[in-house]
Parts: C-alpha cells; structure tokens; sequence
C-alpha cells in the first residue's frame, strides 16, 4: 500500500523541473528583451544628443566667426578679406542690406547654398518678400579662404551667416520713445544702456547662423550684438566731479563742436556737439566758465568766450553731456582700458618723451591707417612736430605738445591730467575728441570700483600756441577702436 502511493506521488510530481527551466528560460528572455531595448533607446538618445549637440556648436562656430570677423584689426575680418562686403567701421548698415558668409562643404557649390538652404527667417523678421528686396552681400567663409581650404579637416558645418541691422519691426520691439508703433525703420543703435533709434552710440547687428549635418539635423541660432559703446558729446568732454580748467589766453585757441574734417569717403554731417562737455552738475561748470578769459581785468586779459562755440547760442558752448553708462563709473572706465588696451596697435610703458628724435608712435601709422596707441603712465611730447593718427589712451599724465597735431581721439583716463605748455606753432590743432577722467586717488592709487570719479584737469597754458581742438566725426569713426561686439541677446530660432 504504501510503495502504491509512492509510485502515485511520484506520477503526479512528473514534468515540474522542465516547466521551472521553461519558465525561467522566459524570465532571462524578457530581461535579455528588456536590456537590448532599453540599450537601443539608449544608443538613439545617445545619438540624437550627439547629433543636438554636433549641429548646435555647428552654429554656434559660425555665429563667433562672424562677430570676430567685424573687428577691423582682425587679420582675416571683413574689412581685410572683403572690403565691399559691409560699410566702413563707423557707417551706418542700411536696413535692407543683407550680408552672408557662405560655408559650403567639399562637394557643395558656392553659388548654391542659399537655394539649398533657403534663408526663410529674415521674411518671417522683416515681412514677406522683404529678402527678395534687399541688396545682398556674400562673401566666403575662413573655412574656405587661403590657408584654411587647403587642410584635410573639415570645418564646422554651418552653411550660412547673416548679418544685418535690425528695426523696432523686425525685433518686434517698442524701443523708445516707446509710441506703441513697430517702425520698419530706422536702425536700432546702443548706447550702453539702452537700444534707441536716434543714432546715439554704436549700431546693433543681428547675427544669425544656420547649420545643417549630413543625417539632416538643423539649428538656427542668432544674435544682437554691438561694439562697446564708445560716444562724444563734445570737443572736449570732463568726466568727473569738479572739474578743473586752465584755459590759454592766445587768440588763436579755439574749440569748436561744430562737425568738420573729411576722412576718405566721410565728410562731416549736420550733427551739432558741446563745445566743452562736463558730467556732473556740481561746481564744473562754472569752474570751466571762469577759466575762458572774458576780457579785463585784469587788463589786457581777452575776451575768447566766442572762441568756444558750436556755431549757436549760448556761447560760450559749455553744457552738461550725458555719456553710456560705462563711461560713468570706474569699473566701466577701468573696463574700456583694458579692452583698448587688448586691441591696441602698440602698448608703451611710461614714463616716456616722444620726440622728432625718439618716436613711439608705430612706423605704419598715417591717415589711411590709424592705429590705437596705449601709454601705461605719462607721456610727455618735447619737441615734436608730427602728427599722430587714431586713437591715443594715457593713462597718467599727458603733457601735451603744441607743436604736435593729432586726428582722431585723445583718451585721458587714469590721471585725467592733460597739459600743454608753450609751442612755437600755430598751426597745428586736434582734430576728433578729447576725453578726460580721473578714476585714481591723489597718490595714484586707483580708485573703489564703486566710487565716484576724481577731479579731470585740462590744463593748458597762458601762452599754448595750439589752434585747439575740433569736433569731427569722420575723424572719430576711423580711429574707433576695436573694442568687441558686445552680446546683447542670444537664443534659438525654431524651424
């Protein structure tokens, strides 16, 4: 009886193990299932990542050559590479002027990208048809200029970039005088704080790049960018807290806010400046009114209050001027030095003399190249009777010469002390801009970041022969330095 009921036992326990082997062979199946899909879904997020990332640095390339491409003293900007791709620095990019830098790859045909990748966000900006208008530029991209196109790596795939300027209707944007109308012109400018479309500081370009990899994956990227602002009011403009003067009482020094000077293709606009520019309204303007000689006493003292004028009233032309925000601070003051001197033709150590004997200024500099000159200290001129070109930043004192001419900006910014003794000439004079600032203490120790700028001196003497100094726009816009566009908004564009 009981082996019968052993036998049954066993009967009924038959088959178990292949049913837990088929069972655990299903378990390790759908692990097995589980893990290569979740490595394929991987493998493609991988993919697609690789392919977002890939397309957007693509872009991205072509955004930053761009905008290293607009600085004049780059070797291989537009300017030297392309002179009739934009407007010369300092004039002004019509709206309806379109600009593409064109990346085709190995096989792809210059002529061809635009229509292989349409450029269908400039109407979308603009308004339709408004592309088909424009006058269009191209030029060709690093990566396919002499000595770049010669090399077995690739470049980055990006296929075009645009460069144009931009309006209150293509940003869709109110910008002030807010009259709640989306003008289609004029362009937008920066001051430094702010957009305007009354031409004060510098214009506002509109970069956009688009970029295309073989598996078809796109992104358009785009920015507002600006140069530093860079801006004058005046002939001679005193920024700081009670300023101080020392006018020369010779008949023949004049300064004058009335544009005149034509450099190459530019001559002088309509636009009307500040004889003498000041900033602060403490005791600086009547500081500077008492030091232009207004006649006796005592006797034989003239009266030169005409000699500084902009050509209407009041006269003397001695005003409050209000400059960017970055020329208000000594940060931003600090700032604008060390960007000049980034971008500079020559930096010098002071203290230094320059005379006709010992020349700092850079052999290659004329009137058709002007050049930025940097003096870390004082710079003295004794004795000589040339003429500077471009832009000129003392960061001490600056003892200037009359015998001397310069056209272009005279940068004072440290010390804030410039000094001219007697000359023998009485032709010579400054064309462009002088600028004056203080951002150092008594000892020359600089100045709280924070803090309220020092006391600018301009001192000139009784007895300066220079004819003076006079406003000129020309002269401004072709010693403007290089100082960087400056990133204003950055996003993507959806397609």
């Amino acid at each position: 009886m009981r082996a019968r009921t052993t036998i049954r036992n066993r009967r009924t326990e038959a088959g178990i193990a292949l049913l837990i082997a088929i069972f655990v062979l299903l378990l390790i199946s759908v692990v097995a299932i589980a893990l290569i899909v979740s490595s394929g879904t991987e493998s493609a997020l991988a993919g697609n990542y690789r392919s977002s990332t890939g397309v957007y640095y693509a872009a991205l390339s072509g955004l930053e050559e761009a905008r290293g491409r607009l600085l004049p003293k780059n070797p291989s900007s537009f300017k030297n590479t392309a002179g009739s791709f934009l407007p010369p620095p300092g004039v002004t990019l019509p709206i309806g002027s379109v600009a593409y830098v064109l990346n085709p790859g190995p096989t792809e045909a210059m002529g061809n990208i635009l229509t292989t990748y349409p450029d269908g966000e400039y109407d979308t900006e603009f308004g339709s048809g408004a592309l088909a208008s424009a006058t269009v530029t191209t030029t060709a991209s690093i990566w396919n200029r002499s000595p770049l196109n010669s090399l077995n790596v690739p470049g980055p795939l990006y296929k075009w970039v645009r460069i144009n300027a931009v309006s209150e209707l293509s940003l869709n944007l109110d910008v002030t005088p807010i009259d709640g109308v989306k003008d289609a012109s004029p362009p937008i400018f920066y001051d430094g704080t702010q957009l305007n479309t009354s031409s004060s500081g510098s214009q506002v370009l509109e970069i956009t790049s688009l970029a295309v990899l073989p598996n078809g994956s796109q992104k358009l990227l785009q920015y507002l960018a600006a140069p530093v602002p860079l801006t004058f009011n005046a002939a001679l403009t005193l920024d700081g807290t009670n300023v101080q003067v020392s006018a020369p009482t010779s008949s023949n020094f004049w300064v004058k806010g009335t544009d005149q000077g034509s450099v190459g293709s530019c001559t002088p606009g309509s636009s009307v400046v500040s004889a003498v520019g000041y900033t602060n309204s403490d005791s600086s303007q009547s500081n500077i009114l008492n030091a232009i000689p207004s006649g006796p006493p005592p006797a034989g003292n003239p009266d030169l209050r005409s000699h500084y004028t902009n050509g209407s009233p009041p006269t003397p032309s001695v005003n409050q001027v209000t400059l960017p925000s970055n020329l208000q601070t000594v940060a931003g003051l600090n700032a604008l030095v060390q960007s000049i001197a980034q971008g500079a033709d020559a930096v010098i150590s002071g203290p230094v003399t320059q005379t006709d004997s010992t020349n700092y200024m850079p052999a290659a500099m004329s009137a058709t190249n002007p050049m930025t000159v940097v003096v870390n200290g004082d710079f003295t001129m004794n004795g000589w009777h040339g003429t500077g070109y471009g832009l000129l930043l003392v960061t001490g004192k600056l003892t200037y010469d009359p015998d001397a001419s310069w056209n272009g900006i005279i940068l004072v910014i440290g010390k804030g002390w410039m000094y001219s003794y007697q000359g023998n000439s009485t032709t010579t004079q400054i064309q462009g801009a002088v600028f004056l600032a203080k951002t150092v203490d008594a000892s020359n120790n600089p100045l709280p970041p924070s803090s309220p700028l020092g006391s600018p001196f301009f001192n000139f003497t009784s007895s300066s022969a220079s004819n003076g100094i006079y406003y000129s726009s020309c002269w401004i816009q072709t010693s403007m330095p290089s100082l960087g566009y400056k990133i204003l908004s950055f996003h993507e564009i959806s397609q």
